[in-house]
């Protein structure tokens, strides 16, 4: 099976977020500096995510993702399919052509019916059940951190008020009255 990084990463992600949506949108920001992943590869995954109908985003300030579905409804493999990661064990991706012009190498038999197995037990887990794991194991979640703001030492610049014409025409009517 190649399970690489994206299938991986997306399914910690959408633990972290399973485990937060609770007290609202979740930014892509707080789970990329808890689960130490790249924000700009969370965002190509979440975008994945969303088209898939896994997540919802919002926007805007106190914006980020939510779950679409109940975690009790979303599958890993449904989560670890929807980021175009395969789930297969076999050489030739399951077209049988593993030694070229249509020939089947012998194991494919073996490395199919592990596919079938891998995408059965991967579609029995649920996001729930991996939220409910990191629970038991005594996670703790910390309430939504409340806004903060920004404080500048930088005293407040008084904007200038000028004299002067705002506009191409009242610069031609203030030439022609001189």
């Amino acid at each position: 099976m190649r399970l690489t990084t994206k299938g991986r990463f997306a399914v910690t992600a959408m633990i972290d977020l399973g485990l937060r949506q609770g007290n609202g949108p979740v930014t892509l920001a707080a789970i990329s500096q808890r689960q130490q992943i790249s924000l700009s590869y969370l965002e190509q995954l979440f975008g994945k995510l969303r088209r898939h109908q896994l997540v919802e985003s919002t926007r805007g300030p106190g914006g980020g993702y939510t779950l679409a579905r109940r975690p009790s409804d979303i599958t890993v493999a449904e989560i670890i399919t929807s980021v175009d990661e395969p789930i297969d064990a076999t050489h030739c991706s399951g077209k049988e052509n593993c030694l070229g012009e249509g020939e089947r190498c012998m194991t494919h038999d073996l490395w199919a019916a592990l596919n079938v197995r891998m995408v059965e037990f991967l579609g029995s887990v649920s996001l729930q059940k991996l939220v409910d794991d990191q629970l038991a194991k005594g996670l703790r979640i910390e309430d939504k951190p409340a806004l903060k703001r920004a404080i500048s030492n930088l005293p407040k610049i008084k904007p200038m008020h000028m004299n002067v014409p705002n506009s191409v025409f009242a610069l031609g009517n203030a030439f022609s009255k001189s």
